[in-house]
């Protein structure tokens, strides 16, 4: 109900018909999905995007700066990480569990790599030899870090150090569902 009483209340403000009143709730719906298509606005990249950790050790702070609190650091280089605002040398990102934090931009990459399947914990993966899933090539430990060749909207080439092949888009955390990567 909470929803409809704020509606209630912007219809009654200042005599505003109730149809302004739903326009300006749709418009505050909307605002995410604006959000999604924008581009930073300091490096006028997609933002939201996927980047990597450039090293083992990463500082994820709690602001934009280096006397912010150090929050979380990573210590895994090739993380993909997904980039959500941009201030000045300072991305904000988030990882694949979730946390949210600030680090220096030159401590990422816009190198592609991704997580296979980090939501389905001790499971395997196939690696096939071709896109659409035909002869299996190997079985890839989910929470692998893999780097990302390309991706065709469904099927992603990704390698490792011993392996090469495809991988279902689906089961990787580091591209978006439908993205095509070059």
């Amino acid at each position: 109900m909470r929803g409809a009483s704020a509606l209630t209340s912007l219809g009654a403000f200042n005599g505003w018909p109730t149809a302004c009143a739903l326009a300006l709730a749709l418009a505050a719906a909307l605002a995410p999905v604006e959000a999604a298509a924008q581009v930073g606005t300091v490096t006028g990249l997609p933002v939201p995007r996927y980047v990597s950790l450039k090293s083992d050790r990463v500082n994820l702070r709690e602001g934009p700066s280096k006397e912010h609190r150090t929050a979380w650091v990573f210590q895994r280089a090739g993380l993909p990480v997904e980039v959500t605002a941009e201030f000045d040398n300072w991305r904000r990102i988030r990882d694949s569990e979730g946390s949210e934090g600030w680090v220096l931009h030159s401590l990422l990459s816009g190198r592609r790599t991704a997580l296979v399947a980090p939501w389905r914990k001790g499971e395997v993966i196939p690696l096939t030899t071709q896109a659409g899933g035909a002869n299996i090539s190997a079985q890839l430990q989910s929470g692998l870090v893999v780097s990302v060749r390309r991706c065709d909207k469904a099927w992603c080439r990704v390698s490792g150090r011993e392996f090469d092949g495809y991988v279902e888009q689906k089961m990787l955390w580091g591209v978006y569902a439908n993205e095509r990567v070059e």
